[in-house]
């Protein structure tokens, strides 16, 4: 049979043991409080480039980061790994990831599938837990239509040659034909006064 709590002796106990229990509930959070800094959020890359997706956590306990890349071709599971302990990367990402203790991976010969957006997870064992995201631009390089523009100007500058060449010869061609026509005249000139003074 229960009886009632009698007095304020038996009342200050109850409040006593609320006010331990709360203050060992926040004793834990604050040893075991996690927190996770993300200093670039925005990453740009070329094809075939090595990116680094930088963060920085600190906790007191142990920690297990876990990477997940969201795009429009779906959600994929990169990493999961505890510090000190193990680590899962996944087959698709395999021989393309490199793992760091401060929580940052790098991932290697980026192509256009792995734009998009990356979430960090540090996962305290008290049950704190941090969240970072970071969003990374994946650009080709267009190597077609450099080569295009490369092979355009190769033939501009052949057929500038090419004309260049051709009015040069044209302008030797009719100096020669000037020439020429200015001594056949002076010839039949010569020629005519040669006759008037035979007649003569």
């Amino acid at each position: 049979l229960m009886r009632p709590l009698q007095g304020p002796r038996d009342r200050s106990v109850v409040v006593g043991t609320v006010t331990l229990c709360l203050a060992a509930g926040w004793a834990l959070q604050t040893l075991g409080g996690v927190s996770l800094i993300v200093p670039q959020p925005n990453i740009n890359a070329t094809v075939a480039q090595n990116i680094l997706l930088s963060v920085e956590y600190s906790c007191r306990g142990v920690a297990t980061i876990e990477w997940k890349h969201v795009s429009s071709w779906g959600t994929s599971s990169i990493v999961e790994w505890r510090s000190g302990n193990y680590v899962n990367i996944s087959t698709a990402y395999k021989d393309r990831v490199t793992t760091f203790e401060n929580g940052s991976i790098q991932l290697r010969n980026v192509g256009m599938r792995d734009a998009g957006y990356y979430f960090v997870t540090v996962m305290e064992e008290h049950g704190t837990n941090a969240y970072g995201t970071i969003i990374v631009n994946v650009y080709e390089i267009i190597y077609e239509d450099l080569h295009f523009v490369a092979v355009l100007f190769t033939f501009l500058a052949a057929v500038s040659a090419i004309l260049i060449c051709f009015m040069w010869l044209c302008n030797k061609s009719l100096h020669l034909f000037q020439k020429k026509t200015t001594h056949k005249l002076t010839a039949s000139t010569t020629e005519e006064i040669e006759l008037e003074t035979i007649e003569c």
